[in-house]
């Protein structure tokens, strides 16, 4: 309790008068829970910051060098609730000066608190690796003393991971917004990916549920990780964007393929270092992403939408993430505890969201100012399809990898096997099924050679009517699955 009044007192940046207690009451803290009740408290206290993420990135073993970074090697691990458990995924601390509505660990929160020390930090990533039960690091925090002192913190962590330790696996980083540029460029060398959290998608949210937090506060160190990157790609000769799924250099009218390639300065300023360090690490190699709370505020999905393609076109972010609000708060400002979690929702934006970056699609042809959200028994492509049923059937022969990527059941590599194939021999529908084509939503919308499946009626009530028959299981389970992510201690058997 003594603790819990200091860190009250003393909620805004520490002045040199008070910097040696704080730092002794954090040594206490730190030393006062042995490492895995640290490790239970932080793991859990993390859960709500998504992660689900493949490493982007190709950096092999190296001699001496603990780890890999290759492009495929973060696996895919899921919990029930869509979150990604193949890195450990900690707080610093989840001790913190804001009051954000939605955060569990929000400083007027009575819960258990820890802290991790840098080296702990170190020791727990190298031992859970040498155990394959992780291949990469996640680290995030709550806010300590300040933005500055937490950001150094972490950096702190991240240069013994890399130097002392010599840890070359996957590590992302969230940048914590209001701190220096230094400080935000000796992360973003030392890190495969940097994410800022924008948290609502309009900026009357955020000051109502974050009063400590505003977009402009969020968008400049977005706007300084971009400009860098794009500065450090150009240096060492690469292409000024990422790279992406070679699906997008097809679409003419995606949002990346019409994305301005401007090659000047920026208003931020590009975020520089030593040649010391930079010679050997390349900027943020994996891009940076953000994540988004779905269920909190009084958004619609189309707000959602617009927002994140609006991220995707100013920020070059190589992911959105959603993540479905679980009620952990009492206010009246938040859905009440008994709320079902939406996941439903969630799925339906993470849905689109594909739509948005391998499809071609734009917000504005998915969801309207009329219909503002998601058809909850039809994902958005076979509802987007069904409402414009005078683009279909279309004939797989002849129709242009725009129009094949528009068919429900048609993806990025089966639409590619497609137009690869019909250059050498005609196409029915046995060999379309082999190129993984899902034929019972595609049959509905296409003709090979002029003849359909089956004898279809072209109608938007019948054809809606058997999709929705199809999509009831899968809504089901996004509807009714426990919210929960994977534990450690649970599934590892480490008690």
């Amino acid at each position: 309790m003594v603790i819990k009044n200091i860190f009250e007192y003393y909620r805004d940046p520490l002045d040199s008068r008070t910097y040696v207690l704080y730092n002794i009451i954090m040594t206490n803290i730190s030393s006062g829970e042995d490492i895995m009740q640290k490790l239970e408290i932080l793991s859990a206290a993390a859960k709500y910051d998504v992660a689900c993420t493949s490493s982007g990135v190709s950096r092999k073993g190296e001699k001496g060098k603990l780890g890999n970074a290759v492009a495929s090697g973060i696996c895919h691990t899921f919990s029930s609730d869509g979150r990604c458990v193949s890195l450990l995924k900690i707080l610093m601390t989840n001790h913190c000066i804001f009051d954000c509505k939605y955060c569990v660990n929000r400083c007027s929160n009575d819960i258990r608190r820890a802290f991790f020390t840098p080296k702990e930090i170190c020791d727990l990533t190298v031992e859970f690796y040498k155990r394959n039960y992780i291949e990469g690091l996640f680290l995030s925090s709550g806010i300590i003393n300040s933005p500055h002192y937490t950001m150094e913190k972490i950096c702190e962590t991240l240069s013994l991971l890399r130097n002392e330790y010599k840890f070359n696996g996957y590590i992302h980083v969230k940048a914590i917004p209001g701190v220096s540029d230094d400080l935000l460029a000796q992360a973003g060398f030392l890190a495969d990916r940097m994410s800022v959290n924008i948290e609502f998608p309009s900026e009357a949210s955020l000051r109502k549920f974050a009063p400590n937090k505003n977009f402009k506060l969020i968008s400049d160190p977005m706007q300084k990780i971009k400009d860098s990157i794009v500065s450090h790609r150009l240096s060492i000769g690469e292409n000024r964007k990422l790279p992406r799924s070679n699906i997008n250099n097809y679409i003419p009218g995606s949002i990346f393929y019409d994305q301005k390639k401007l090659e000047g300065s920026s208003s931020a300023p590009v975020l520089t270092l030593p040649k010391s360090l930079t010679k050997n690490r390349p900027f943020v190699p994996s891009g940076q992403s953000t994540q988004m709370i779905i269920g909190a505020g009084d958004e619609s999905d189309y707000n959602i939408l617009m927002s994140t393609q609006n991220l995707y076109k100013n920020f070059d972010l190589k992911r959105v993430f959603y993540s479905a609000y679980i009620p952990v708060n009492e206010d009246t400002c938040l859905p009440s505890l008994d709320e079902p979690v939406p996941l439903l929702r969630e799925h339906r934006l993470y849905q689109a969201d594909w739509l948005l970056r391998f499809y071609g699609f734009h917000a504005e042809e998915l969801l309207s100012t009329n219909e503002p959200n998601f058809n909850p028994y039809m994902d958005p492509k076979c509802n987007w399809a069904v409402k414009h049923l005078e683009y279909f059937p279309v004939e797989i022969q002849t129709a242009d990898i725009a129009l094949l990527l528009r068919v429900p059941g048609i993806g990025p590599k089966a639409a590619k096997r497609i137009v690869t194939s019909r250059r050498y021999s005609l196409l029915d529908h046995n060999s379309l099924a082999k190129m993984g084509v899902v034929l019972k939503r595609a049959h509905y919308f296409i003709t090979c050679n002029s003849k359909m499946m089956y004898k279809t009626l072209i109608d938007e009530k019948y054809i809606s009517d058997r999709l929705i028959s199809l999509n009831n299981k899968e809504n089901w389970q996004h509807s009714y699955s426990p919210e929960r992510q994977l534990s450690l201690f649970e599934d590892f058997g480490v008690s």
